[in-house]
C-alpha cells in the first residue's frame, strides 16, 4: 500500500513513516524544509516539498495512495504563544487534508489528534473516549484547536470519509528534534533537584508504540472511531523520579504548593508579554496541580498494546538527546550535582 504521511519530519511522524516501511508499504512524505530531513534521510520514500496551505500539491500528493496519515501539527505551544498559526496548522491545515484525500478518493485516513481533546476529569478519574471537552479556548489554546480540528473531521465523516483519530497522551522516546516532551528530560538533566514538582500527575507513552498503533489502525480501526493512546498514568512526583533516574542525577526536591500554580502561571504570562522565553507556558503551570490521566484499553483491545515501558522509554530518550547534543554537562550542571 501506498501511503502519504504529513509531518514526517517530526517527531511522531518519522517513527510512522518508519514503521510504514518496515511493514514492506510505499510513501509519500510532505516537508517543508531540506534541512528537516535529518531523521528520516536513511529511509527509502518520495520527498513532497510543500505546505499544508497548498491544496493543489496536497490533492496531487494524495493521488493514488491508499492511505493518508495526517500526523503534522503544531505541538509546541509552549515555546510561543502565534494563536493564529496553531490554528492555521492544526484545523485549516486538518481541512485541507482531508479534502484533497476526499477528492483523490483515498480508502483511509489515520488521523492523530491529542488525549487533550477529552478535557480534565475531576481527581483521579480516567477520561475516556467518551468524556466530553471541558476546558475554555484561553485555558489550552492548543488543545482547543485540536477539538476543532476533531469536529473538521467529524464533517468529513459525516460526508462519508473514511477517518479514524488516534489521540495520544504526552508522547516521549527518541528523536524528539523540536524538544516538545523531550523538555522534561532536558530541564532534569540540566537542573537536577532543582525542578520543582507539583502535586498532579501526567499520561504518557513511547513515540514507537505510538507510531505502532497509527499502522494498526490502517487495518484494525473503525471508521469514524477515537482512540485514546496511552502506557502509563503517573503522578508528577513519580514520573520526575523516573526521569531523574534516566538522567543519572537526584531527584526533584522540591514540591510547588498549589496556590503557588497560578501567581506563577501570571508570572510567566508577564514574562512573556515583554518577550522573554521561559521553558513551559502558563497553561502548563495551571494544570500542575490536576491529575490529567486517560484510559487507553479501547486502543489496547482494538490497535495494539504498548511494548514499551516508560522507565526504558526516558532512559532511551536521555542518551538519544544526550549523543546529539541536546544535554551537555557544564560548569553549571557539575554545581548543581555537587550541592
Amino acid at each position: 500500500m501506498l501511503a502519504f504521511i504529513t509531518g514526517a519530519t517530526g517527531f511522531l511522524g518519522s517513527h510512522v513513516l518508519r514503521q510504514w516501511l518496515a511493514a514492506s508499504h510505499a510513501a509519500r512524505a510532505l516537508y517543508r524544509s531540506p534541512s528537516r530531513l535529518r531523521l528520516i534521510d536513511d529511509l527509502r520514500f518520495e520527498a513532497v516539498q510543500g505546505d499544508l496551505d497548498d491544496a493543489a500539491l496536497l490533492e496531487a500528493a494524495c493521488a493514488g495512495c491508499d492511505v493518508v496519515f495526517h500526523v503534522a501539527a503544531k505541538a509546541d505551544y509552549w515555546k510561543d504563544s502565534d494563536r493564529e498559526a496553531l490554528w492555521r496548522i492544526n484545523v485549516d491545515g486538518t481541512r485541507n487534508v482531508l479534502a484533497a484525500a476526499q477528492k483523490a478518493g483515498v480508502s483511509r485516513i489515520v488521523f492523530t489528534s491529542s488525549a487533550s481533546t477529552l478535557g480534565i476529569r475531576p481527581g483521579l478519574e480516567l477520561a475516556d473516549e467518551a468524556s466530553p471537552f471541558n476546558l475554555r479556548p484561553q485555558q489550552f489554546y492548543y488543545a482547543y484547536t485540536k477539538r476543532q480540528a476533531e469536529a473538521v473531521v467529524a464533517e468529513f465523516v459525516a460526508d462519508g470519509l473514511n477517518v479514524v483519530t488516534l489521540n495520544p497522551t504526552v508522547i516521549i522516546g527518541p528523536g524528539d528534534l523540536n524538544t516538545i516532551s523531550g523538555s522534561f528530560v532536558i530541564e532534569t538533566a540540566r537542573w537536577q533537584w532543582l525542578v520543582p514538582g507539583s502535586s498532579g500527575g501526567v499520561a504518557v507513552i513511547d513515540v514507537r508504540d505510538v507510531a505502532c498503533a497509527h499502522v494498526a489502525a490502517v487495518e484494525k480501526g473503525a471508521p469514524g472511531e477515537r482512540y485514546i493512546l496511552n502506557a502509563a498514568n503517573l503522578t508528577y512526583s513519580d514520573f520526575f523520579r523516573l526521569i531523574a533516574r534516566a538522567c543519572e542525577v537526584r531527584p526533584p526536591l522540591l514540591d510547588m504548593p498549589d496556590w503557588l500554580l497560578e501567581p506563577t502561571a501570571r508570572f510567566i504570562e508577564a514574562m512573556r508579554h515583554f518577550g522573554i522565553s521561559t521553558p513551559m507556558d502558563a497553561d502548563q503551570v495551571r494544570l500542575g496541580g490536576t491529575h490529567v490521566y486517560f484510559d487507553g484499553g479501547k486502543a489496547e483491545r482494538e490497535l495494539c498494546a504498548p511494548q514499551i515501558n516508560i522507565e526504558t522509554s526516558l532512559r532511551e530518550t536521555y542518551r538519544w538527546y544526550a549523543q546529539n547534543g541536546y544535554i551537555r554537562r557544564n560548569w553549571l550542571t557539575r554545581l548543581i550535582g555537587w550541592l
